[in-house]
């Protein structure tokens, strides 16, 4: 399944994202018209280039989500958070 406590999770549940890392779960919403995320390109300390589908096209779309504004608006460490993470996983139903 992934590299264990090194491995975050991303999905989506009805309209909002899911971020899951250990015992930490985010949740924030989505754009309106996502189905799912197909697999993550790029993770950097924050940063996650994911392919996503949409239901208004059949294609891949590249979508951007940074999680340090969200981190801040928490009041959460990000620098913390974040510094074990090495590998981000879509996981899907």
């Amino acid at each position: 399944m992934g590299q264990g406590n090194t491995t975050a999770y991303l999905s989506n549940e009805g309209r909002y994202t899911i971020f899951r890392f250990g015992d930490k779960q985010l949740k924030f919403i989505a754009p309106y018209s996502l189905e799912y995320y197909i697999h993550v390109k790029e993770w950097d300390a924050g940063y996650i280039v994911v392919d996503t589908k949409y239901v208004h096209d059949d294609n891949p779309i590249e979508e951007y989500i940074d999680l340090c504004p969200i981190l801040d608006d928490l009041l959460m460490d990000k620098d913390s958070f974040l510094q074990p993470i090495l590998n981000v996983e879509v996981e899907n139903d």
